[in-house]
C-alpha cells in the first residue's frame, strides 16, 4: 500500500499533474468515438469512486477531502467528468446522425409539453430532491466556521474560496496587477465578446463536435485544463507554506522547498553575456520588453499571414485580432506555468522601480 501511495505521489509534481491533464484532453478529442462508449463513461466514475474510497483509508487524504471546504470539490470532479463524457456523447452521436443523412437528438425530441402538469411537476420533483440532498448535506456536515480572525495565529495554507482558488494559483506565476485585474477582466470581457465574435450559425441548440472543432477543443482547454484543474490543484496539492504535496503525503509545516526566482534578463545578461545588469531599467528588460511587444503585437500579425489564414479571411481584421489576442492571453498561463517550473523564471519583464512586472 505504501509503494502504490509513494508511486501516486509521484504524480503530485505539477508538471506531471499538467501534461497528464492535457494529455487526457488530446485523448478525449483524438479518440472521442471511444471515449463515449459506456464502458469509458461508467469505468472512468467507477474509476474516481475507487481512489477517493481508497483515499479515505489514508489519514493524510482523508483529513483534505473530508473537510467541509473540500466536499464540494470532490463533488465537482465527478460532475466534470461525467458532464464531460456525456456532452461529447452527445456530439459525437449528432455527427453519426449528421453523416448517415439522420436529423439531430435535439429535432427528433423538440416535441412540445404543457407547461401544467409536465413541465411543473418536473421543477416540483426537482426541487424537493435537491431541498432533501441540502438538508442531509447540512445535518452531515458541519459549517466550515473557525475562530474569530486572529492576527498572531493565520491559518497555514491560507486558501481562497474554490472558486478563487484558479485565481489565486495564477498569483504565483504573475504579478497582482495581471493575476487580480488584467487577466480576470479578459475573462469577463472575452465570454460578453463570444456572440460578436463567433457567429458561426452552426452547433447552435444542438450538440455537434465536428461542426465546432477548435472552438470545442479551446473551450475545453481552458474550463477544463487550465480552470478547472488549478481548483483541483490548488484544493488537494497545495498545502502550508503553499508548497505541492503529494495527495497521501504529510502536510508538514517544516517542509521547505528552495525556489529560485530567475528574470529572464538575469538569463540574458548574467547568464548569457556574463556581465552585470545595467543600472538602467530599460536597457536591462530591453529583451523581455521586446519578446512581450512581439508577443501580442507581432505574433498576431504573423498568424494571420500564415497559420491562421483561414481564420482571418472568415473573421474580418477586427473579430480576429480580437480573438487572437484573447487566445494568446489564455494561453500565457500554461506558458508562464512551465516556464517557472522548468527554469524557474518569474518574470519576462521585470521593473521594481515603477511596481511592474509581467
Amino acid at each position: 500500500m505504501d509503494a502504490l501511495k509513494s508511486f501516486i505521489d509521484l504524480f503530485a509534481d505539477p508538471r506531471l499533474f499538467f501534461l497528464i491533464t492535457l494529455a487526457a484532453l488530446v485523448l478525449i478529442v483524438w479518440k472521442r468515438e471511444a471515449f463515449v462508449s459506456n464502458r469509458w463513461g461508467w469505468g472512468l466514475m467507477a474509476f474516481l469512486t475507487v481512489f477517493f474510497g481508497f483515499g479515505l483509508t489514508d489519514e493524510n487524504f482523508n483529513l483534505i477531502i473530508t473537510k467541509p471546504d473540500n466536499v464540494p470539490i470532490v463533488g465537482l470532479i465527478f460532475l466534470l467528468v461525467f458532464f464531460t463524457w456525456f456532452s461529447m456523447r452527445q456530439a459525437v452521436d449528432n455527427d453519426r446522425r449528421a453523416a448517415a443523412g439522420r436529423p439531430s437528438i435535439e429535432k427528433d425530441e423538440e416535441d412540445r409539453v404543457w407547461t401544467w402538469p409536465d413541465l411543473v411537476y418536473t421543477e416540483l420533483i426537482s426541487m424537493v430532491v435537491c431541498t432533501v440532498i441540502l438538508i442531509v448535506w447540512s445535518i452531515g456536515l458541519e459549517a466550515p466556521l473557525e475562530q474569530p480572525a486572529n492576527n498572531a495565529n493565520t491559518p497555514n495554507p491560507s486558501k481562497a474560496p474554490w472558486y478563487f482558488l484558479g485565481l489565486q494559483e495564477m498569483l504565483v506565476y504573475f504579478d497582482p496587477w495581471l493575476a487580480g485585474v488584467v487577466l480576470p477582466s479578459l475573462i469577463i470581457v472575452g465570454l460578453m465578446a463570444i456572440p460578436y465574435i463567433d457567429k458561426n450559425p452552426k452547433g447552435n441548440g444542438y450538440y455537434t463536435f465536428n461542426e465546432r472543432r477548435v472552438e470545442i477543443t479551446l473551450f475545453l482547454f481552458g474550463f477544463v485544463v487550465l480552470w478547472s484543474s488549478l481548483i483541483v490543484l490548488g484544493t488537494f496539492l497545495r498545502g502550508p507554506n503553499w508548497n505541492f504535496f503529494g495527495p497521501f503525503e504529510y502536510w508538514d509545516i517544516h517542509k521547505l522547498e528552495a525556489l529560485t526566482n530567475v528574470q529572464l534578463s538575469e538569463y540574458i545578461w548574467v547568464r548569457g553575456f556574463g556581465m552585470a545588469l545595467p543600472e538602467n531599467w530599460f536597457v536591462r528588460e530591453i529583451f523581455g520588453i521586446l519578446l512581450t511587444i512581439g508577443y501580442i503585437a507581432v505574433l498576431p500579425v504573423a498568424l494571420a499571414k500564415k497559420g491562421l489564414t483561414r481564420y482571418y479571411e472568415k473573421l474580418g481584421p477586427a473579430r480576429y485580432y480580437v480573438t487572437v489576442l484573447l487566445f494568446l492571453s489564455m494561453l500565457s498561463l500554461p506558458v508562464k506555468m512551465l516556464t517557472r517550473w522548468v527554469f524557474d523564471l518569474k518574470y519576462v519583464v521585470s521593473i521594481p522601480e515603477f511596481f511592474f512586472n509581467i
